[in-house]
């Protein structure tokens, strides 16, 4: 049988893009399709004022790996943006993440010895010696008023559920330093590409046919025809119409507006660590790329439980989806002419580093 095409790509994200350009320029025929009106995905800017706003959520650049670095780095120029949040707990402000200056803050202590000892301190009182869930691991980490005060309502706004039947892995890679460095990443490169991330994944696609509002699932026979193989980048339960039960996300609502000032908050990213606000943080954009605009454009993110039709944004890995997605991991690796990829296809949480490895590994394996 005859294909026109080597591969379709379902979907036009940052794994489809990065999988399209290396099978292309290897001398493949790709088609890439998706069912939204853009590419670039999730990662997906859109400009308002003058300003890149990141329609589906923040996303900042940071890694160790320096091949995913230099390879993004053909496609864009990357600013110098550090990661720095702020906590706002019902009108304190602390620093994110936990160091020196949120230990000051909180407790009044100038020294790390002071600050070490003080969480010592709470740890032992907790009485805490192997954490079984969130809040124990958060406390032996940084103590109960961090944990009260900057940990405990926002971490049950995002997930829906109380810190006590949360896993401990979650927080585990939580940062606490005793040093002044308010750089949240542990990472050596760190950015934003420079124009948008759309402007960079329309690089990757350049030259490569795009079909965008094309849902492959409305003729998954049709398409199937279409290519030798599929690049799957879409739910991995939804490919298999649910046989074995939907797998669980948390969603997340957006609530974007332009102000006329030039300034709201200062601040790319605040986070409201409160039980009592509504939404666990307020985005503003424009400090992304060190904007100067005279109006701003923030979004507040409502954290949400998960229905099908909703946008999934969070793999809930607890041991009932694991579970649920090694039958369905079963079934794909029956398919020898589809491949699943990216954070739904393989129904993780995955940073955009690890999307690029991830892609840039499946295309070499395909090109042997």
């Amino acid at each position: 049988m005859s294909f026109e095409y080597d591969y379709l790509v379902v979907g036009a994200g940052l794994y489809g893009a990065i999988f399209a350009r290396e099978m292309t320029d290897n001398g493949k025929k790709v088609l890439v399709i998706d069912k939204r009106d853009h590419i670039a995905g999730n990662i997906y800017t859109e400009e308002v004022e003058g300003i890149n706003v990141h329609k589906y959520g923040a996303h900042i650049f940071h890694t160790n790996d320096k091949r995913a670095w230099e390879y993004v780095g053909r496609f864009a120029e990357f600013n110098r943006y550090t990661n720095s949040p702020v906590a706002n707990y019902n009108g304190e402000l602390y620093s994110l993440p936990f160091n020196m200056y949120t230990f000051n803050k909180m407790w009044g202590v100038v020294t790390p010895e002071e600050a070490a000892a003080k969480i010592e301190q709470q740890r032992k009182e907790a009485g805490i010696t192997e954490p079984s869930n969130l809040e124990e691991q958060a406390i032996s980490l940084v103590g109960k008023d961090i944990y009260e005060k900057l940990i405990k309502g926002y971490t049950e706004k995002q997930w829906g559920r109380p810190c006590t039947e949360l896993p401990s892995f979650i927080i585990k890679r939580l940062p606490v330093r005793l040093t002044f460095d308010n750089n949240y990443f542990n990472a050596l490169y760190q950015g934003i590409p420079m124009g948008g991330y759309t402007k960079m994944v329309d690089k990757m696609l350049d030259g490569i046919e795009v079909r965008l509002s094309t849902d492959f699932l409305s003729d998954r026979d049709g398409f199937m025809k279409l290519a030798e193989k599929i690049v799957y980048t879409g739910p991995i339960d939804q490919f298999f119409d649910y046989e074995f039960g939907p797998l669980e996300y948390r969603s997340v609502r957006f609530e974007t507006e332009i102000l006329d000032k030039p300034n709201f908050q200062g601040n790319a990213v605040v986070n409201y660590t409160d039980s009592k606000t509504p939404f666990t943080r307020i985005i503003e954009h424009k400090f992304f790329e060190f904007g100067t605009q005279e109006k701003t454009v923030i979004s507040r993110e409502y954290s949400s439980a998960w229905k099908l039709g909703d946008e999934p944004y969070y793999p809930v890995n607890d041991d009932k989806n694991g579970q649920l997605y090694a039958r369905y991991r079963e079934k794909a690796d029956s398919l020898s002419n589809v491949i699943f990829g990216g954070r739904l296809g393989e129904y993780k949480y995955y940073d955009m580093d690890v999307v690029v490895a991830r892609a840039l590994d499946a295309a070499a394996s395909e090109l042997g």
